[in-house]
């Protein structure tokens, strides 16, 4: 009797602990399981390659995103077209294909609205300040901003400029209008096709990832790019000549789906929009000094910068208001056109 009752304890001992264990273990997964559901993986897509200036500083966003939301909130990062590409990305944000993108607007936003075509009229803005205040404080710039982040469903995070646009060329010196009659021009955007239908270039339509190859077989030897992505993509391994003064402020923003932003808790929302202004603070604070340097190791590379001045740039001057300035402003509303001049008048 002793033994059955010794033998009965012990098993039920034995069952108490396999219970215990299970209960512990349940817990432990629970929680685990619970951890894992609170904490929100985004990605971010960009085309820019890891050393160029916009990816740097993309990157350097997500990073300290991810370092103050401590596990509640993730931002992967996919560089050099991965996810999307120049072209495609905005649309990708906008549909919820992807969380984040990595934007160039005069590439993505003019199919939305023409008139953030303004943005790259040449010789307009003076700074990306002036640029970015135009578009959120003047009447004209909140009316096309607003249209372009209402029908996209995005929200800006940040500006993360490219750089300031000037011309570079594998061809010969940019030295004066006749030089640069006949070249083979990559055309990005549709605002570039004046300047080049003006000068009698063939034009060739190309993105980002196609230009390397494209110069090294001599499909194009000429394009309108910010210098800090000569070097970023190794372009200036064929480009040797390039043209000053810049053109346009070429700036780009990393934007979020709007509905997945709105669906974040509020404090996950405040940290995006403050590591956003940081941040961006930094990258146009540098951007361009990195274009300075860029041209500076361009020049020690062999390369040959031409600053546009006396009988050379009145040519040029004359060129852009007979020909360059009339078709461009076919790609954008008069009056908009007329409310940024009087805007950087003032």
């Amino acid at each position: 009797m002793h033994d059955r009752q010794t033998k009965l304890r012990g098993a039920l001992s034995r069952l108490f602990s396999l219970l215990l264990c299970a209960t512990v273990s349940a817990s432990a997964g629970t929680i685990s399981s619970a951890a894992a559901a609170e904490e929100i993986v985004a990605r971010l897509s960009y085309h820019w390659s890891p050393t160029h200036h916009s990816a740097i500083h993309a990157k350097m966003f997500a990073d300290e995103v991810n370092r103050r939301a401590e596990g509640r909130l993730r931002i992967d990062t996919f560089p050099s077209g991965q996810l999307f590409g120049i072209r495609e990305v905005f649309a990708a944000v906008a549909a919820g294909s992807v969380e984040l993108g990595g934007i160039v607007g005069i590439v993505s936003f003019p199919p939305l609205n023409k008139n953030y075509n303004v943005a790259a009229y040449p010789g307009l803005f003076r700074s990306y300040k002036e640029q970015r205040d135009f578009f959120l404080t003047s009447k004209a710039g909140m009316e096309i901003w607003g249209d372009i982040t209402t029908k996209s469903n995005t929200k800006l995070l940040m500006f993360d400029p490219v750089g300031p646009v000037m011309t570079f060329s594998a061809a010969r010196a940019l030295d004066s209008v006749a030089a640069m009659e006949g070249l083979k021009a990559r055309a990005l955007i549709k605002s570039e096709r004046p300047l080049w239908n003006a000068l009698g270039a063939n034009t060739v339509s190309l993105p980002t990832g196609e230009v390397y190859t494209s110069l090294q077989t001599g499909m194009i030897d000429t394009i309108n790019s910010p210098p800090g992505s000569i070097k970023a993509y190794s372009w200036w391994e064929y480009l040797k000549f390039a043209q000053l003064p810049y053109q346009y402020f070429s700036d780009a923003y990393v934007m979020a789906n709007g509905t997945w932003f709105n669906g974040l808790p509020q404090d996950l929302q405040d940290l995006l929009l403050e590591v956003g202004a940081e941040v961006g603070a930094t990258s146009t604070a540098k951007i361009m000094q990195v274009g300075d340097d860029t041209l500076r190791e361009f020049e020690e590379r062999g390369g040959v910068v031409t600053m546009l001045k006396g009988e050379a740039k009145a040519g040029f001057d004359n060129l852009m208001n007979d020909k360059v300035k009339p078709d461009m402003a076919d790609l954008l509303d008069a009056t908009v056109l007329e409310a940024a001049q009087a805007f950087t008048s003032n």
